[in-house]
């Protein structure tokens, strides 16, 4: 089992390095933890991150993380889960951690009547071609870090300001705009449980 840390609305940087912490401080026996947060408006730059994705960002910070991925946006009203896995120990990889938070994210959805999917191409959930989730990891010491981000009931105008994950076209959505009105915090429930659910089995 994992502990469940309700984190509330943080600051970007500081959760990322209380990861980073976390897994290089972590050893065996170490409990895996599943963190659940909103951040303050924040863009993030992956490794594979190119700035040339980022179009307009003006006074909202931009942070060079070291998850998987390009360029995205976190803020109020988006929901965040950051997966602290001991994959060795769960017996997964990295490519089937993504598959099982895309579908946590695709399970959840289907429970409000959203019919979401995942592509092979481009990993994230998306309903009708817009994307409303996000994933990006790190491995570190067979240990992930990161996790996913789902669209709740944000601002997404800043999205506008970047080439989301990297593509010019991509447009993306949120709960709020499906019909779907729900607290960030009902929806983690529902998230977590998926994911817990997955990893025990």
């Amino acid at each position: 089992m994992a502990v469940i840390r309700n984190l509330g609305l943080q600051n970007y940087e500081s959760i990322w390095r209380d990861m980073q912490q976390f897994t290089q401080n972590r050893s065996p026996e170490t409990m895996d933890e599943i963190w659940v947060v909103e951040h303050f408006p924040v863009y993030t730059l992956g490794l594979n991150g190119k700035r040339e994705h980022l179009l307009n960002t003006g006074n909202i910070p931009v942070i060079n993380s070291d998850r998987g991925g390009q360029v995205t946006y976190h803020g109020p009203g988006q929901l965040v889960i950051y997966t602290l896995l001991d994959i060795e120990r769960l017996k997964i990889n990295i490519r089937e951690l993504v598959t099982l938070l895309e579908q946590a994210m695709i399970r959840t959805l289907a429970q409000h009547g959203i019919i979401a999917f995942s592509r092979a191409d481009a990993p994230g959930v998306y309903v009708n071609d817009k994307k409303i989730g996000s994933i990006g990891l790190r491995i570190k010491k067979n240990c992930s870090y990161h996790g996913l981000s789902l669209n709740n009931d944000m601002d997404l105008r800043p999205f506008d300001h970047i080439n989301p994950c990297g593509y010019s076209d991509l447009k993306v959505t949120q709960l709020s705009d499906l019909g779907i009105n729900i607290s960030t915090n009902q929806l983690a429930s529902s998230v977590i449980q998926a994911i817990t659910t997955a990893l025990q089995t």
